[in-house]
Protein backbone atom coordinates (compact mmCIF):
# COMPACT_ATOMS: atom_id res chain seq x y z
CA UNK A 1 0.00 0.00 0.00
CA UNK A 2 1.18 3.37 -0.94
CA UNK A 3 1.86 5.47 2.15
CA UNK A 4 -0.12 8.43 2.65
CA UNK A 5 2.31 10.63 4.40
CA UNK A 6 5.91 10.83 3.17
CA UNK A 7 8.69 12.98 5.42
CA UNK A 8 11.86 13.85 3.19
CA UNK A 9 14.97 14.95 5.61
CA UNK A 10 17.44 17.18 3.42
CA UNK A 11 14.35 18.69 0.85
CA UNK A 12 16.50 21.67 0.05
CA UNK A 13 18.91 20.24 -1.65
CA UNK A 14 19.85 18.78 -4.95
CA UNK A 15 17.96 15.04 -5.15
CA UNK A 16 15.81 16.47 -2.94
CA UNK A 17 14.18 19.20 -4.93
CA UNK A 18 14.47 16.60 -8.15
CA UNK A 19 12.13 14.93 -6.11
CA UNK A 20 9.41 17.06 -5.10
CA UNK A 21 7.62 16.68 -8.24
CA UNK A 22 8.46 13.64 -9.07
CA UNK A 23 7.20 12.30 -5.81
CA UNK A 24 3.82 13.75 -5.91
CA UNK A 25 1.03 11.14 -5.66
CA UNK A 26 -2.46 11.82 -5.44
CA UNK A 27 -3.57 10.97 -2.14
CA UNK A 28 -0.51 11.40 -0.55
CA UNK A 29 1.24 14.34 1.55
CA UNK A 30 4.68 14.99 1.26
CA UNK A 31 6.33 16.66 4.21
CA UNK A 32 9.42 18.47 3.64
CA UNK A 33 11.61 19.01 5.88
CA UNK A 34 15.26 21.79 5.65
CA UNK A 35 16.92 24.56 7.44
CA UNK A 36 17.32 25.76 3.98
CA UNK A 37 14.34 27.58 2.45
CA UNK A 38 12.32 25.94 -0.10
CA UNK A 39 9.53 27.22 -2.02
CA UNK A 40 5.81 27.06 -0.54
CA UNK A 41 3.38 24.66 -1.66
CA UNK A 42 1.43 25.75 -4.67
CA UNK A 43 -1.85 25.77 -4.88
CA UNK A 44 -3.61 22.21 -4.87
CA UNK A 45 0.02 20.66 -4.05
CA UNK A 46 0.03 18.35 -1.14
CA UNK A 47 3.45 19.83 0.60
CA UNK A 48 4.08 20.89 4.28
CA UNK A 49 6.92 22.75 4.80
CA UNK A 50 8.85 21.70 8.26
CA UNK A 51 11.86 24.39 8.86
CA UNK A 52 13.94 21.93 11.49
CA UNK A 53 17.53 20.38 11.46
CA UNK A 54 17.35 16.66 11.11
CA UNK A 55 19.39 16.30 14.00
CA UNK A 56 17.34 17.86 16.53
CA UNK A 57 15.67 14.69 17.78
CA UNK A 58 12.68 16.58 19.23
CA UNK A 59 11.88 18.55 16.16
CA UNK A 60 12.39 14.97 14.23
CA UNK A 61 10.06 12.98 16.51
CA UNK A 62 7.81 15.87 15.92
CA UNK A 63 8.01 16.02 12.03
CA UNK A 64 7.75 11.59 11.86
CA UNK A 65 3.97 11.72 14.11
CA UNK A 66 1.19 10.52 11.65
CA UNK A 67 4.07 9.99 8.90
CA UNK A 68 4.31 6.35 7.23
CA UNK A 69 7.54 6.57 5.84
CA UNK A 70 11.25 8.52 5.93
CA UNK A 71 13.32 9.24 2.84
CA UNK A 72 16.32 10.18 4.89
CA UNK A 73 18.56 12.31 1.97
CA UNK A 74 19.86 15.28 4.72
CA UNK A 75 23.52 14.98 4.86
CA UNK A 76 26.29 17.14 3.64
CA UNK A 77 27.02 15.61 -0.04
CA UNK A 78 30.96 15.47 0.20
CA UNK A 79 33.58 14.84 1.67
CA UNK A 80 34.60 16.93 4.89
CA UNK A 81 35.84 17.09 7.89
CA UNK A 82 35.81 14.38 10.37
CA UNK A 83 33.71 16.61 12.85
CA UNK A 84 31.52 17.86 9.98
CA UNK A 85 30.61 14.28 8.90
CA UNK A 86 29.81 12.79 12.49
CA UNK A 87 27.96 15.90 13.64
CA UNK A 88 25.32 16.13 10.44
CA UNK A 89 25.39 12.78 8.21
CA UNK A 90 25.83 10.37 11.21
CA UNK A 91 23.76 11.72 13.77
CA UNK A 92 21.36 12.55 11.55
CA UNK A 93 20.88 9.00 10.56
CA UNK A 94 20.77 8.07 14.41
CA UNK A 95 18.09 10.74 15.28
CA UNK A 96 15.81 10.09 11.86
CA UNK A 97 15.88 6.39 12.84
CA UNK A 98 15.40 6.95 16.46
CA UNK A 99 12.40 9.52 16.00
CA UNK A 100 11.00 7.00 13.54
CA UNK A 101 10.83 4.73 16.26
CA UNK A 102 9.79 7.12 18.66
CA UNK A 103 6.76 8.58 16.49
CA UNK A 104 5.59 4.96 15.00
CA UNK A 105 6.70 5.35 11.34
CA UNK A 106 7.07 1.91 10.69
CA UNK A 107 9.68 2.31 7.49
CA UNK A 108 12.88 4.20 6.74
CA UNK A 109 14.43 4.60 3.28
CA UNK A 110 18.05 5.79 3.94
CA UNK A 111 20.53 6.99 1.03
CA UNK A 112 23.77 5.46 1.60
CA UNK A 113 25.97 5.64 -1.44
CA UNK A 114 28.60 3.70 -3.38
CA UNK A 115 31.43 5.50 -1.68
CA UNK A 116 30.49 2.80 1.31
CA UNK A 117 32.58 0.54 -0.84
CA UNK A 118 34.76 3.11 -2.77
CA UNK A 119 37.92 1.38 -2.32
CA UNK A 120 36.08 -1.96 -3.93
CA UNK A 121 37.89 -3.20 -6.84
CA UNK A 122 36.36 -2.68 -10.20
CA UNK A 123 34.83 -5.50 -11.48
CA UNK A 124 36.83 -7.06 -14.60
CA UNK A 125 33.68 -8.76 -15.46
CA UNK A 126 30.03 -8.99 -14.45
CA UNK A 127 29.00 -6.95 -11.66
CA UNK A 128 29.38 -6.08 -7.89
CA UNK A 129 26.74 -7.60 -5.58
CA UNK A 130 24.34 -6.09 -3.44
CA UNK A 131 25.68 -6.52 -0.05
CA UNK A 132 29.46 -6.41 -0.49
CA UNK A 133 31.38 -5.65 2.20
CA UNK A 134 31.93 -1.99 3.51
CA UNK A 135 35.42 -0.50 1.72
CA UNK A 136 35.27 3.29 2.46
CA UNK A 137 37.02 5.56 0.27
CA UNK A 138 36.35 8.64 2.27
CA UNK A 139 35.03 10.11 5.87
CA UNK A 140 31.54 10.67 4.22
CA UNK A 141 31.49 6.82 3.06
CA UNK A 142 32.10 6.03 6.64
CA UNK A 143 28.97 8.19 7.46
CA UNK A 144 27.04 5.79 4.84
CA UNK A 145 28.89 2.41 6.38
CA UNK A 146 27.34 3.62 10.24
CA UNK A 147 24.17 4.57 8.93
CA UNK A 148 23.19 1.16 7.44
CA UNK A 149 24.65 -0.73 10.49
CA UNK A 150 22.36 1.68 12.31
CA UNK A 151 19.50 0.72 9.92
CA UNK A 152 20.34 -3.02 10.43
CA UNK A 153 19.93 -2.39 14.35
CA UNK A 154 16.68 -0.78 13.94
CA UNK A 155 15.52 -3.31 11.75
CA UNK A 156 16.76 -6.08 13.89
CA UNK A 157 15.61 -4.79 17.31
CA UNK A 158 13.03 -2.47 16.67
CA UNK A 159 11.38 -4.12 14.12
CA UNK A 160 11.32 -0.99 11.35
CA UNK A 161 11.85 -1.73 7.49
CA UNK A 162 14.65 -0.18 6.48
CA UNK A 163 16.28 0.17 2.85
CA UNK A 164 19.59 1.90 2.53
CA UNK A 165 19.96 2.92 -1.14
CA UNK A 166 23.83 3.15 -2.06
CA UNK A 167 23.28 5.27 -4.56
CA UNK A 168 25.53 5.81 -7.39
CA UNK A 169 26.26 9.67 -9.61
CA UNK A 170 22.47 11.24 -9.17
CA UNK A 171 21.70 13.84 -11.70
CA UNK A 172 20.41 14.93 -14.55
CA UNK A 173 22.48 13.56 -16.89
CA UNK A 174 26.30 11.69 -16.76
CA UNK A 175 29.31 14.10 -17.37
CA UNK A 176 32.45 11.75 -17.21
CA UNK A 177 33.61 8.27 -18.49
CA UNK A 178 32.87 6.63 -15.06
CA UNK A 179 29.23 7.82 -14.73
CA UNK A 180 28.52 5.67 -18.01
CA UNK A 181 28.83 3.01 -15.15
CA UNK A 182 27.04 4.85 -11.84
CA UNK A 183 25.05 7.46 -13.10
CA UNK A 184 20.97 7.12 -11.55
CA UNK A 185 18.81 9.46 -13.61
CA UNK A 186 16.49 11.71 -11.66
CA UNK A 187 13.42 9.50 -12.71
CA UNK A 188 15.19 6.25 -11.95
CA UNK A 189 15.61 8.23 -8.46
CA UNK A 190 12.21 8.69 -8.05
CA UNK A 191 11.34 5.05 -9.58
CA UNK A 192 14.02 3.38 -7.03
CA UNK A 193 12.09 5.82 -3.66
CA UNK A 194 8.99 4.35 -5.00
CA UNK A 195 9.47 0.78 -4.97
CA UNK A 196 11.67 1.33 -1.76
CA UNK A 197 8.22 3.11 0.06
CA UNK A 198 5.68 0.48 -1.79
CA UNK A 199 7.21 -2.85 -1.38
CA UNK A 200 5.41 -5.07 1.56
CA UNK A 201 7.31 -6.15 4.35
CA UNK A 202 11.38 -5.35 2.75
CA UNK A 203 13.09 -5.87 6.37
CA UNK A 204 16.27 -4.36 6.36
CA UNK A 205 17.86 -4.52 2.55
CA UNK A 206 20.88 -2.85 0.90
CA UNK A 207 20.31 -2.15 -2.87
CA UNK A 208 22.40 -0.71 -5.28
CA UNK A 209 20.99 2.75 -6.98
CA UNK A 210 21.72 3.56 -10.93
CA UNK A 211 19.57 3.30 -14.10
CA UNK A 212 19.91 0.81 -16.10
CA UNK A 213 23.60 1.18 -17.44
CA UNK A 214 24.69 -0.77 -20.27
CA UNK A 215 28.15 -0.15 -18.46
CA UNK A 216 26.79 -1.01 -15.04
CA UNK A 217 29.11 -2.01 -12.23
CA UNK A 218 26.63 -3.02 -9.96
CA UNK A 219 23.96 -5.59 -9.27
CA UNK A 220 20.33 -4.56 -9.64
CA UNK A 221 18.89 -8.19 -8.78
CA UNK A 222 18.20 -6.54 -5.22
CA UNK A 223 16.36 -3.25 -6.17
CA UNK A 224 14.51 -5.02 -8.99
CA UNK A 225 13.36 -7.27 -6.08
CA UNK A 226 11.64 -4.66 -4.50
CA UNK A 227 10.24 -3.85 -7.66
CA UNK A 228 12.24 -1.41 -8.98
CA UNK A 229 11.97 -0.63 -12.75
CA UNK A 230 15.02 1.46 -14.04
CA UNK A 231 14.54 3.01 -17.74
CA UNK A 232 17.37 4.86 -18.21
CA UNK A 233 20.76 4.12 -19.84
CA UNK A 234 23.72 6.29 -19.61
CA UNK A 235 25.26 4.30 -22.69
CA UNK A 236 22.98 7.29 -24.34
CA UNK A 237 25.35 10.42 -23.29
CA UNK A 238 28.69 7.60 -24.55
CA UNK A 239 29.50 10.36 -27.18
CA UNK A 240 29.12 13.85 -25.02
CA UNK A 241 31.09 13.08 -21.63
CA UNK A 242 34.23 14.28 -20.65
CA UNK A 243 37.48 11.33 -20.29
CA UNK A 244 37.18 10.03 -16.33
CA UNK A 245 40.32 12.66 -14.08
CA UNK A 246 42.36 9.77 -13.83
CA UNK A 247 43.06 5.42 -13.26
CA UNK A 248 41.18 5.80 -9.97
CA UNK A 249 38.02 4.90 -11.97
CA UNK A 250 39.67 1.53 -13.72
CA UNK A 251 40.84 0.55 -10.27
CA UNK A 252 38.59 1.37 -7.63
CA UNK A 253 34.51 1.76 -7.86
CA UNK A 254 35.05 5.16 -5.72
CA UNK A 255 36.81 6.64 -8.25
CA UNK A 256 38.60 9.92 -7.58
CA UNK A 257 37.47 9.99 -4.10
CA UNK A 258 40.21 7.82 -3.44
CA UNK A 259 42.17 10.24 -4.70
CA UNK A 260 44.93 11.24 -2.07
CA UNK A 261 43.94 14.73 -2.65
CA UNK A 262 41.55 13.59 -0.13
CA UNK A 263 43.70 12.72 2.82
CA UNK A 264 43.13 13.88 5.88
CA UNK A 265 46.21 16.93 6.87
CA UNK A 266 48.36 16.45 9.13
CA UNK A 267 48.27 19.42 11.47
CA UNK A 268 51.57 21.15 11.89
Amino acid sequence: MMPETVLVTGAAGKIGTAMRNRMARSGRLLRLLDIAPMAEPADGEAIEIVCASAVDLDAMTRACDGADAVVHLASHAAERSWDEIVGLNIQSTYVVLEAARRAGTPRVVFASSNHAVGFCAKPSSGVVGDYVFPRPDTYYGVAKVTGEALGSLYHDRYGLDVICLRIGSCRERPVDERMLATWLSYDDCARLIEASLSAPDPGFRVVWGISDNTRGWWSLDEARALGYEPRDDAEAYADQVRPAPDDLGERYVGGEFCSSELDAEIPR
